[in-house]
C-alpha cells in the first residue's frame, strides 16, 4: 500500500512537470562536459526528473539489499545460537 501511494505521488509530480513543460515551448541551450545541445524544455525537465528518480531508486535498492543480507546473517546466527542452546540444555538434562 505504501509503495502504491509513493508511486502515485511520483506519477503526479511527473505529470505536473510535464504540464508545466508543455506550456513552455522554449528551446533550452545545455552545455555539458564535451558538447552542447539545444533541447525543448519539456524534454529536459522529463529527462532530469526521470534521471533523478532512477538514481534514487538504485540507491534505495542497494540499501535495501544490504539490509536484507544483514537480516539473513542475523537470522542464521540466531538459528545457530538456538541450536547450541538446545544442545546445552539437552546435555544439562542428561547430567
Amino acid at each position: 500500500m505504501k509503495a502504491l501511494l509513493i508511486t502515485i505521488v511520483v506519477v503526479c509530480c511527473f505529470l505536473i512537470v510535464m504540464a508545466f513543460g508543455a506550456r513552455n515551448d522554449v528551446m533550452v541551450n545545455i552545455n555539458y562536459f564535451i558538447a552542447q545541445g539545444e533541447f525543448a524544455l519539456p524534454m529536459v525537465l522529463a529527462a532530469v526528473f526521470f534521471g533523478g528518480f532512477v538514481i534514487s531508486w538504485l540507491i534505495t535498492m542497494t540499501l535495501m539489499i544490504q539490509q536484507r543480507f544483514k537480516l539473513n546473517r542475523a537470522r542464521f546466527k540466531i538459528q545457530q545460537l538456538e541450536k547450541r542452546l538446545n544442545d546445552l540444555d539437552a546435555l544439562d538434562n542428561n547430567a
